[in-house]
């Protein structure tokens, strides 16, 4: 009978086998200079443009590519070996990859990992994603550091020959994130409860009062539901139109904005007016990044385009209010401008790379937010606290009234 070794030598060569087939197309990225640079492909035999940023993150691609703060987005990822642990649906922060499409400096021909169940380029399939490797992703972050964002073409052409011209108009017609409301896009159509908790904490509470969260959805992760859940806040996710009587409709103890993608501009227009009524009852609310800027906005001050944007899990923040530094993740290409801010809003935190603002609350109000991901623990729990902040914040509201 063939030995455990055996078999698993069979399924090695077979995965190398799938890929070696797989693998042997032609795919590229066209800059929008005209610049074109070669690859190979995975995914999808289609093109795609988009903003392109680059990530910095050396684990947690899937967490990632299915970040709905993403969609319109190309990433360049740029630790080396992408797809080294595989996929599994356990690492998803949503029902598919919100990303359009990625680039990556060397292809793994099989991942390793007790937790996975598929490989990367199978997972790029089932999502309709295409990906380039073979590229010097060294070369292209550098670009991207000194010149700023830039929008692009990726094309997995496959057994396909398009003209690259096709493309190099595609990105001439398309006006970029600026003004474009993304988060209208992945907000759920469906409102639901959620009841799952972090994976660490699947019975103990930290709290003995529950309370309802009413969660305005601009593209929520899930790991951000699942630590509202375990300070023992009960998530209600209503799609981001939804009115203000309806949002009151939910009783709501506490409001949360999430994090998502494009211009908090073009979303905060539909938003706005329903989170003023909100500030004004004096309900506690927090805010996370598209969520920040939106509730800057409904405070009177404004947003703009960074040069670049924050996108990786090695982002020094500085607390001002305790002097300490956070670890954190993020991702997100427009700010909040503290030259608008006005005398009812202290500045919380601020990034230690650029000195942008990353947190802020009102003087005198319930309500603060963050510009950076707590829930993606880099830290790894140096920003835990915030949910634990939110829950004391409604605790002692509840209590006033």
């Amino acid at each position: 009978m063939p030995s455990k070794h055996h078999f698993a030598s069979l399924k090695i060569m077979e995965v190398i086998k799938k890929n070696h087939l797989r693998n042997n197309k032609t795919a590229a990225l066209v800059l929008e200079n005209g610049e074109v640079l070669w690859g190979y492909g995975l995914g999808v035999e289609k093109g795609v443009v988009g903003e392109l940023c680059f990530n910095t993150s050396q684990t947690g691609y899937q967490e990632a590519l299915t970040d709905p703060s993403y969609t319109k987005q190309i990433i360049t990822f740029t630790f080396p070996h992408i797809g080294i642990v595989g996929t599994n649906p356990d690492d998803q922060e949503s029902n598919k990859i919100h990303a359009d499409g990625c680039i990556i400096n060397q292809h793994t021909n099989f991942y390793s990992n007790w937790r996975a169940n598929d490989d990367l380029d199978t997972f790029f399939i089932k999502n309709k994603i295409p990906c380039v490797y073979g590229i010097d992703t060294r070369y292209l972050t550098k670009k991207l550091a000194d010149e700023g964002a830039m929008n692009a073409a990726l094309i997995n052409f496959g057994s396909k020959k398009e003209s690259l011209e096709k493309f190099n108009k595609e990105i001439e017609n398309w006006n970029g994130l600026e003004n474009l409301d993304l988060a209208s896009v992945v907000s759920t159509n469906q409102n639901y409860k959620w009841a799952k908790p972090t994976w660490h904490n699947k019975e103990i509470k930290n709290f003995d009062i529950n309370y309802r969260v009413t969660c305005l959805d601009f593209g929520i992760k899930h790991n951000i539901l699942r630590n509202l859940h375990e300070y023992n806040l009960s998530p209600t996710v209503l799609n981001l139109s939804t009115s203000f009587d309806e949002i009151i409709e939910t009783k709501p103890d506490g409001i949360f904005l999430s994090n998502g993608p494009g211009d908090p501009h073009a979303t905060g227009e539909k938003i706005i007016n329903n989170l003023k009524k909100l500030i004004e009852i004096e309900i506690p609310i927090f805010g996370i990044c598209l969520g920040h800027q939106i509730l800057s906005m409904a405070l009177g001050a404004k947003t703009k385009k960074m040069f670049q944007g924050h996108r990786g899990s090695n982002h020094p923040v500085k607390n001002l209010i305790n002097n300490f530094v956070e670890i954190t993740s993020q991702n997100h290409g427009f700010e909040v401008d503290r030259e608008s801010f006005s005398k009812d809003i202290i500045e919380t935190h601020i990034s230690l790379f650029d000195g942008t603002n990353e947190g802020l609350k009102h003087r005198d109000l319930p309500v603060f937010s963050v510009q950076y991901h707590p829930e993606a623990s880099p830290g790894p729990h140096d920003s835990h606290y915030l949910f634990k902040e939110f829950y004391n914040l409604i605790n002692k509201n509840a209590k006033k009234n």
